[in-house]
Order: structure tokens, then C-alpha cells, then sequence
């Protein structure tokens, strides 16, 4: 049977700065008033269209990471097969090698890969979940709190309005100049949720491996599921320390920007919960690998960041734990957000990833494109 090949006719790549409602704060980036949102506007010469994206925190090197998709990226895909998409991924990888291997280029390539997917899925006419593997469409989702700098008072408040909002697992962040705080913080949000609701701690790299030991062994008592990035992402061996002496599982991977870092993790033992962020690893393409080698592991996999996307990684996995609900949402920019029942997101079944900006909105923030 002999199948129409398209090719893609047009690349639009636009960069926004998104402001944040209220000020968020984590141990690595201080206080954070926006980010940056990268898009990119892809069709083919069927008429098929797909929309990828991307985000850099408060839109530090948002304006380079559109720039290099403009310049660098955009020229390859030009006249390129949609749907081969790893051959498209390895050429970018490549293509960009020298001066990338990870870092911004990931992010880049990114934006691209999520479009490549929207496209392929809308032309099988299946949500992009049911292309991936289809394995359940209900995810266990969590508040992802960026809430370092909140009172008590204000930390408990919101654990009560997330509850209310249905959730049943959060996020809370550590790394406070006092570790003490962090554990008398950590106790009261147990003593609030009672002893067996879900609640992770994320440190953002603000702690060193014997301090990061230290603190985790008096939170142990607070039963927390994991504590998140407790050092910088560079130190395998300091994270094998952690997990070992400290006695709590470790989450990581929001900052590794290549499918090996994990790899690396996993063979040292140094890492319980997998968390790819699509948008920082180079896409869906190499998210999935990640989710693969996890599983080969016998490891769960969670996720980092937009999770209007990451709700189709994980419903296509066996091996999914739960979504990141994130605080950088674009709720109010999109016609169909996440929805949230009983706890459990629910993955759409719209075409593709079933994700529409209003761009109408967007315009008075756009930066470029």
C-alpha cells in the first residue's frame, strides 16, 4: 500500500514572557515573578498542524532557546518527513552536538519534538497517549507547591485548597538557611494530612550530600514517599550516599538533559523515581526512552513541569507514578485544561495532545516571532 508522504511546509517559532500570579520561591532560583514559554507552529503540506512547546524559568534564556530553534533547527526541518521523528531528532542532536549536548539545544529540540508528535498523532487521528502505548488514561496527579519562602500558616493554607481542589498527593519545598526549619516544616504538613497521604519534599539541588544526610535522617519519622534533587544533578555518587545513609527514596532528573544521565543514576543505584521533564530532555522522543530504561529497571517514573503534555507520557507507560501538577501552569491560556477527578488526572482523548493556546491571550506577552 502506498502511502503519501507530506512534507513540512512552515515553522513558526514564538517566545512569550509569562508573568506568574503570585511570587514562588525554591531554594535554587530564589523568588520567581515568570517564565518563559517558547512555542512552535508546525504544518505540513497536507494541512496537518502541530504545536509544540517549551519553558525556561523566569525566562532566563527563553529569548536564546527560540533564537536557536529560528536559526538553527528550523532550516533542517523544512521539507523533512513529519513523521519520521527519530530520524528528524537525530539529525537535530547532532546538527547542534558541538555546542549542545544537553543545555538549551535540549530545550530547543524539544519544542520541535512535541510538534513532530502532535502532527502524528492528529494524523492517525488518536490522542497522543493511545499512540505512545495507550496504557491507562487516569493518573495519580500532586500539587506541586514552589512554596519555600511561604509562612506555616500560609504553607498549611494551601495544602487545604489544594486538597479541596481534589488532590490527593503534594509537593512542599525545602532547603530553608535553617534545616531545622525544613523539619519542623515537614512535621506540620504531616500532622495536617494526616499519616498516610502523600507527601514528596524538593530541595533543589540547595543542599550538600553530608548536609542533604543530615537533615533527611530527622524527616524520616514524616514518612515523606520521596525527597527531591537534595544535591546537584552532577553528583552520582553523592546521591548514592544520600539514598543509602539518609533513608528516604530520591527523585531526580528535572535538570539531566540526556537520556545517559539517567543511565548513569540508574547503574550506580543512586535514583528510586525517575523524573524526565520533556521540555528540559529534548521531547517526547527521548522522555519515553527514559520511561523504558526505568521500567528495564524496575523503577517508576514520574515527571517535571507542563503537565498538559506529561499526563499523555505517563498514561502511556506501565511504569508511571504520578504527575507533577506544576505551579508555571498555562491554565488560563488554554481552551481544555488538565482535568483532575477523584485525585487522578485524566488523559484527553482529543487528536494529538489535544493542547490549544488562546493566542489571542498570549499576543500581549509575545517577546518575538
Amino acid at each position: 500500500m502506498h502511502v503519501l508522504q507530506t512534507t513540512i511546509k512552515k515553522v513558526q517559532v514564538n517566545h512569550y514572557r509569562i508573568p506568574l500570579p503570585v511570587v514562588l520561591s525554591d531554594a535554587t532560583h530564589g523568588d520567581i515573578s515568570c517564565f518563559g514559554l517558547i512555542t512552535v507552529q508546525m504544518e505540513d503540506s497536507a494541512g496537518t498542524q502541530g504545536l509544540g512547546y517549551t519553558y525556561t524559568v523566569g525566562d532566563i534564556g527563553g529569548a536564546a532557546v527560540a533564537l536557536a530553534i529560528e536559526t538553527d533547527l528550523k532550516p533542517l526541518l523544512l521539507g523533512a518527513d513529519p513523521s519520521r521523528i527519530e530520524s528528524i531528532w537525530e539529525k537535530m542532536w547532532w546538527r547542534v552536538h558541538y555546542v549542545g549536548r544537553g543545555g538549551l539545544m535540549a530545550f530547543a529540540m524539544a519544542a520541535i519534538d512535541v510538534a513532530l508528535w502532535d502532527m502524528k498523532g492528529k494524523r492517525a487521528g488518536e490522542p497522543l497517549w493511545r499512540s505512545l502505548g495507550g496504557h491507562d488514561d487516569r493518573v495519580l496527579a500532586y500539587a506541586g507547591g514552589i512554596d519555600l519562602q511561604f509562612s506555616l500558616d500560609e504553607l498549611l493554607e494551601q495544602s487545604r485548597r489544594f486538597r479541596a481542589e481534589g488532590f490527593r498527593a503534594i509537593k512542599m519545598k525545602v532547603g530553608r538557611e535553617k534545616g531545622s526549619e525544613d523539619v519542623e516544616r515537614v512535621a506540620a504538613m504531616r500532622a495536617e494530612l494526616g499519616a498516610d497521604f502523600p507527601l514528596m519534599a524538593d530541595a533543589n539541588m540547595g543542599w550538600s550530600v553530608d548536609r542533604a544526610i543530615a537533615i533527611i535522617r530527622e524527616m524520616v519519622e514524616s514518612n515523606l514517599k520521596w525527597i527531591e534533587e537534595p544535591t546537584i544533578p552532577d553528583d552520582i555518587e553523592g546521591h548514592y550516599r544520600i539514598l543509602r545513609e539518609g533513608g528516604l527514596p530520591i527523585a531526580t532528573g528535572e535538570n539531566f538533559h540526556t537520556i545517559y544521565e539517567f543511565q548513569h543514576f540508574v547503574e550506580r543505584g543512586a535514583i528510586s523515581y525517575l523524573e524526565p521533564d520533556l521540555a528540559t530532555l529534548g521531547g517526547i522522543t527521548p522522555w519515553m526512552k527514559v520511561a523504558r530504561l526505568a521500567e528495564a529497571a524496575n523503577l517508576p517514573v514520574t515527571s517535571h513541569g507542563v503537565h498538559d503534555l506529561h499526563v499523555h507520557l505517563l498514561a502511556a507507560v506501565p511504569n508511571s507514578s504520578v504527575l507533577e501538577v506544576h505551579g508555571f501552569g498555562l491554565d488560563r491560556f488554554i481552551e481544555q485544561p488538565l482535568v483532575l477527578e477523584n485525585g487522578y488526572a485524566l488523559a484527553p482523548e482529543r487528536a494529538g495532545h489535544g493542547v490549544q493556546f488562546d493566542w489571542k491571550g498570549l499576543e500581549p506577552l509575545k517577546i518575538s516571532g
